[in-house]
């Protein structure tokens, strides 16, 4: 029997009916710069990780918190070539792959990876260390794009038309390995888990339900039955597969900008109200390279935009990179908490 808790669809059903919004930008890179510290060090030196968090958390008050953003963290511990830039995020460069390689991995427990247990202590710390009312998230890997860091991403793409069993095979393996990784993680204190699945984006609708959202429905039922939240992040135009991110049981969907075409009121008359639509000021294009007057804009149009819908909270289409102005960072917090909600319902 699942735990009963509070959806994020829930959260912010009630902060609409205050009058306000849930804001919540994905901000962890510009952290780093805040303690004088740099990526690499904060990626596997998990006080100074923590420190970054909670740097932005004090000087910005998000109602909810990540680490940074680690796509390489999963297939690093699955053996693969990692690369560890000094300001920039971990990189998985393509190798060669064999499928018979799945005989040997399933014998790796990620729970003795050093990075993995970097990026568990550091949300064990921001458990201890965060005002209560922030909530604590923590991201994962999706399973495509998982599986496409381990064998390149044109080879996933070709494995799922010409050996669909031997990627399914992979594809359920990394899900068990995924899985195992959110318990570490809920076991730390994690109240939220996002799935990162970036590379799912290329995927027609059929084959992003068979490679990506049924494995995530499986993944995440751990979570449900623990009482935490759940996000589906994508890249680009996704407006294609919003119905399988929906129907793969998540609490809510985080969607990258209206630039690469998602527009999120088209967006929220497709989704049920219980489900969290999460997005979409562009991390670069205005937050990165736009005026503090521009982020106040664009800004206050969504919000204006999406003043229908009580289940919308306000994001950032991904996170920030960490040459981010903090002005613009405050311009996005203070124009989001300003805001009221008109209501129409």
């Amino acid at each position: 029997m699942y735990k009963q808790y509070k959806t994020l669809g829930q959260m912010a059903r009630e902060a609409y009916d205050e009058g306000h919004r849930l804001v919540a930008p994905l901000v962890g890179f510009p952290g780093v710069v805040l303690t004088g510290s740099n990526i690499k060090m904060a990626q596997q030196n998990y006080g100074e990780h923590f420190k970054a968090i909670k740097c932005l958390v004090e000087k910005y008050r998000p109602d909810l918190a990540f680490p940074l953003m680690d796509l390489a963290l999963e297939a690093n511990a699955l053996g693969r070539y990692t690369i560890f830039p000094k300001h920039d995020s971990a990189t998985v460069p393509k190798e060669p792959f064999d499928f018979r390689e799945l005989e040997r991995l399933p014998e790796v427990n990620i729970a003795f990876d050093a990075r993995v247990n970097s990026y568990v202590e550091t949300v064990k710390l921001m458990n201890l260390g965060l005002p209560p009312n922030v909530l604590r998230g923590a991201y994962v890997t999706g399973p495509y794009s998982l599986a496409g860091l381990i064998i390149g991403s044109d080879e996933a793409a070709i494995a799922t038309m010409l050996q669909p069993e031997e990627f399914t095979r992979l594809c359920e393996f990394v899900a068990e390995t995924i899985q195992e990784y959110v318990r570490l993680l809920i076991a730390a204190g994690a109240q939220v888990i996002c799935v990162l699945e970036p590379s799912a984006v290329m995927l027609g609708p059929a084959q992003f339900k068979q490679y990506s959202a049924d494995y995530v429905g499986h993944i995440l039922s751990s979570c449900k039955y623990s009482g935490i939240n759940t996000i589906y992040h994508t890249c680009g135009n996704t407006l294609h597969v919003i119905q399988a991110m929906v129907e793969s049981g998540v609490d809510g969907i985080s969607l990258d900008s209206e630039d690469v075409g998602v527009r999120l009121p088209e967006v929220a008359k497709r989704v049920p109200e219980k489900v969290a639509i999460i997005g979409n000021i562009n991390p670069a294009r205005t937050m990165l390279y736009g005026s503090s007057r521009e982020v106040e804009e664009k800004v206050s149009d969504l919000l204006e935009a999406m003043d229908p819908y009580p289940n919308f909270i306000l994001s950032t289409g991904c996170d920030l990179p960490q040459e981010t102005p903090p002005e613009n960072i405050h311009a996005f917090m203070q124009t989001g908490r300003a805001h009221r909600c008109r209501k129409t319902t």
